[in-house]
């Protein structure tokens, strides 16, 4: 039972008290450029959820049982490029198959999750904390899902403030990196929580 605890808090806390989007800005491509409607920031949050839990799950082994045991554990960073290269690969050709309308919304920055540091950064630090599996996999989830929390609630506020009256200085991107210093302070009041 103690495991199953322990899963559920490393989730929560890669998915709010040590969110990588608001903590250390991974993924701000993204976080900026698809979060302008609700239902592409959706769409994002979701297909990265995937990526990240599919990467983790296919890099942890090849780093535990290829890389290290050749005595090749630097060609890491590459290794992992290429495997979530071929993962968004494969989920771009899914989504352009069964939801066109998603596959138009996300546009470009579909492809651009190959190099959204997020994805990398979580297969990357897996290995480089030296997480267990079941950790590995708690973190990837974990992250996942607080991006896709956090470009969710980022896009509902975007749409507020695309109807206020803001500035005509702060329009547009100036006040959506406001608002994001914002969440990642709001956010940081979660920290100690676990």
């Amino acid at each position: 039972m103690n495991w199953i605890v322990a899963f559920l808090l490393g989730i929560l806390n890669a998915m709010l008290i040590n969110n990588v989007t608001l903590s250390r800005f991974y993924g701000i491509c993204p976080f900026l450029g698809v979060s302008k409607k609700s239902s592409a920031a959706i769409g994002m949050g979701a297909a990265v959820v995937i990526v990240i839990l599919i990467a983790s799950l296919i890099c942890w082994p090849i780093y535990y049982f290829i890389l290290v045991p050749a005595g090749i554990p630097f060609m890491d960073t590459i290794t992992y490029i290429l495997v979530i290269a071929s993962i968004v690969q494969l989920i771009e050709m899914i989504i352009k198959k069964y939801s066109p309308s998603l596959y138009k919304a996300l546009g470009v920055y579909l492809p651009l999750i190959t190099t959204n540091c997020a994805v990398l950064g979580v297969a990357q630090g897996n290995t480089d904390q030296a997480l267990s599996f079941g950790d590995s996999l708690a973190n990837a989830i974990g992250t996942g899902l607080g991006f896709a929390l956090v470009i969710f609630v980022f896009s509902t506020i975007r749409y507020r403030l695309d109807a206020a009256n803001t500035p005509k200085a702060f329009k547009g991107i100036p006040i959506a990196l406001i608002t994001a210093a914002l969440m990642a302070m709001a956010f940081l009041g979660l920290s100690g929580l676990i």
